[in-house]
């Protein structure tokens, strides 16, 4: 792995970074009453999303399905500064972004022969998908569409990794979200009955699984 095929994806984790920041800040996107110029100070979006195209190009390599992976980085970025911020996952996000991904997807097992990391990245979307509608159906209160939608986006990467990646990401996203939870408890941050958003914990644990999957599961 050369640096320059960490260097080029990270310094279009730069320009994603102040894309997904700026049209954060500007969420909703009705054209209505003015909006802040930036989500986050500058240039914290930009080297956090730096950072993570960088460690996705790292983690896999110069392959076809690098392109996929890097959609999903980017869209997620702004996925989770929307929610932070409004608790809310857009679908003029979720959806353009599962559509990017499973069509390089489409293109990376095409050049590779790859057709069934294909049909796994296709069912575990599915998989996640079902499953957290079960689980918002049942909940709603702490389950809402967007996490069902955000479900079925990182399952395609992580199918495509394999089913023990899904299963560590999905568990992981709700480790990551009591963790952070009791932080946030014991620091007098949040209250027992205050909602927080999903979408970061779930993206988070789909970050661990891609990039420590391995590690983590011996």
């Amino acid at each position: 792995m050369t640096a320059a095929a960490v260097a080029v994806p990270a310094l279009l984790g730069v320009l994603a970074g102040a894309v997904a920041d700026r049209l954060a800040a500007a969420f909703p996107w009705d054209g209505g009453e003015p909006r802040p110029r930036r989500a986050l100070p500058f240039p914290v979006t930009e080297l956090l999303t730096a950072a993570l195209f960088g460690l996705v190009a790292l983690r896999l390599g110069a392959v076809w399905a690098l392109p996929a992976f890097l959609v999903v980085t980017g869209a997620g970025v702004l996925l989770a500064l929307v929610d932070l911020r409004h608790r809310l996952l857009p679908n003029r996000v979720t959806g353009p972004a599962v559509a990017a991904t499973a069509a390089l997807l489409l293109v990376a097992a095409a050049a590779q022969g790859t057709w069934d990391q294909l049909l796994r990245a296709g069912s575990a979307a599915a998989v996640l998908f079902c499953g957290f509608l079960v689980m918002a159906l049942i909940s709603p209160a702490g389950l809402g569409m967007g996490d069902v939608k955000l479900a079925a986006l990182i399952g395609l990467p992580l199918g495509w990794l394999g089913w023990d990646a899904v299963l560590l990401g999905a568990v992981a996203g709700f480790v990551v979200q009591a963790a952070v939870a009791l932080v946030l408890l014991l620091t007098r941050r949040v209250g027992r009955r205050s909602e927080l958003p999903f979408g970061p914990a779930m993206l988070a644990g789909a970050a661990l699984a891609v990039g420590w999957g391995g590690a983590l599961l011996g």
